[in-house]
């Protein structure tokens, strides 16, 4: 068989794979969103066949035989055989079983949750998240021997692909540096300005999505490949070519979900952005987590929570709420996205002390993939953590541990990478309007193009065909560091 023929039979083995993914990514949307409750039985099964129907295809021994022949003739193949051959090896190190078992603890374990988190039990949800957390530390032990890592960056690789804890270490040192000081120094300056005015509700959930929808198509957001419900959590899921995301509603503020939505669109966005001609392939998916809350977090906090956006923004704003006066006004609800205080929940959490939230999960998941901390000690840990690193100490676990869904749906590794995605779009937009000098203006304006123009070409359209360091290089001059988002925090809420 000729090198180009076995490179053929790969795409080809990959393009099916691609197409059972998708079909994962829309059975969990719907999962979070539509399914009833009493099917989640029913869905843990279906789930847990598609994993190992996917596992299995992964395990073909007829792509060992194409990878040993197959040849990229360009530069594009070469990558795409790159990870096609890291795919392999993160699926060739577990068996089947272990898979299995994984797809319905996973399912068991996010479903008791739900309910867990409204009724405030982490007891209840211990027996089914303990069960998890062996199979996920048997997963990372499997793949940290395919690997050569340790087990908990053989966890980390699924998601920040190439990224290892002792990087992390020294990026979140950096931020721990400096972090608290910053914290106190905003919070005085803010106590000598006077607080924003407030702005009355109730603001009605149907006026809040329509709305929400209004700013997602200004952005960008193509609705005929996509659409915006509700769930527990906030995410961005669906499938290539069909991007479903999500928020949550409070009555009592529009603020929350507005600027979940536009979080969420920014993922979105990078979504719909892929290269389509590499829809499939290894290579046309996005490239890592840190990039893809890249774009999220350059949406909402570079973006959203700027005078420029919110010149824009502030008219449909006030169209949609009937509101008039000072409180309606660009000031006032700048003041309002702008606010710094020590709150309890991470997804609602500012800028400024957004990383201290991160920084405790890190440290906590670590802990309790190595067995130094047990799992029934988490609650108190999680307090005494909070106290330590934001400031303030929970009064339950429905807003303590158990605000996430990301363990009890055995995501361990993903959490440093919302920090490491807020430090890269300050990294990306300080470059975008250096290369872009009228973004600004034209975000003031309700154009958009422009700066998504620049993400489209520099980050968007290349998916995975480059590493991640080579993509932040290319698009700003530098590989990942501290200093351009101190900058930004500095100049927001000290220099402005």
């Amino acid at each position: 068989m000729s090198a180009q023929a076995a490179y053929k039979n790969l795409t080809d083995h990959f393009a099916r794979i691609g197409a059972l993914r998708a079909v994962s990514g829309i059975l969990g949307w719907d999962a979070a969103t539509m399914m009833p409750s009493g099917s989640a039985a029913a869905r843990a099964e279906q789930q847990a066949a598609l994993d190992v129907a996917i596992h299995e295809k992964l395990n073909d021994p007829r792509v060992q035989e194409w990878l040993a022949t197959a040849e990229g003739e360009s530069p594009e193949a070469k990558a795409n055989l790159h990870e096609i051959r890291r795919d392999v090896v993160h699926a060739t190190a577990v068996p089947a079983d272990l898979v299995d078992a994984f797809a319905r603890a996973t399912s068991a374990s996010e479903m008791v949750w739900r309910t867990a988190r409204a009724e405030n039990n982490f007891a209840a949800l211990l027996p089914k998240l303990r069960v998890l957390l062996g199979l996920v530390r048997d997963l990372g032990q499997a793949k940290a021997e395919a690997l050569g890592t340790s087990v908990y960056d053989a966890l980390l690789d699924q998601f920040e692909p190439g990224g290892r804890s002792a990087d992390i270490d020294v990026l979140f040192a950096d931020l721990a540096a400096f972090l608290p000081d910053l914290t106190e120094n905003v919070l005085a300056a803010q106590a000598r300005r006077p607080a924003p005015l407030d702005l009355p509700g109730p603001f009605l959930v149907a006026t809040q999505k329509a709305l929400g929808e209004r700013l997602m198509r200004a952005l960008g957001f193509d609705f005929d490949r996509g659409r915006l419900d509700v769930s527990h959590h906030p995410f961005c899921g669906g499938a290539p070519g069909d991007v479903r995301i999500t928020t949550r509603y409070s009555e009592d503020s529009f603020f929350p979900a507005m600027m979940g939505v536009l979080h969420e669109t920014g993922h979105a966005l990078y979504e719909i952005g892929l290269p389509q001609h590499h829809r499939g392939q290894p290579i046309g998916y996005a490239r890592g987590i840190s990039l893809h809350e890249s774009q999220s977090l350059l949406v909402e906090m570079q973006v959203s929570r700027s005078q420029a956006f919110l010149t824009f923004a502030t008219p449909l704003i006030r169209e949609a709420f009937g509101g008039s006066g000072p409180a309606w006004s660009v000031e006032n609800l700048h003041a309002h996205a702008t606010r710094v205080s020590r709150g309890l929940i991470r997804v609602n959490a500012d800028e400024v002390t957004y990383p201290a939230h991160v920084i405790l999960r890190y440290r906590l998941e670590r802990a309790l993939i190595d067995g130094s901390l047990d799992l029934a000690d988490l609650p108190g840990v999680w307090r005494d953590g909070m106290q330590e690193l934001v400031g303030i100490t929970p009064p339950d676990d429905k807003d303590g541990c158990l605000q996430d869904i990301h363990w009890p749906a055995g995501l361990f590794g993903y959490f440093p990478t919302y920090t490491m995605g807020a430090m890269t779009a300050a990294q990306l937009y300080a470059a975008a309007q250096e290369a872009v000098p009228e973004i600004p203006d034209e975000i003031a304006k309700g154009n958009f193009a422009p700066l998504l123009g620049w993400l489209r070409e520099k980050i968007h359209g290349l998916g995975s065909t480059q590493s991640t360091r080579d993509i932040l290089i290319a698009a700003t001059g530098a590989p990942l560091s501290v200093a351009p988002f101190r900058r930004h925090l500095e100049r927001r809420y000290l220099h402005a």
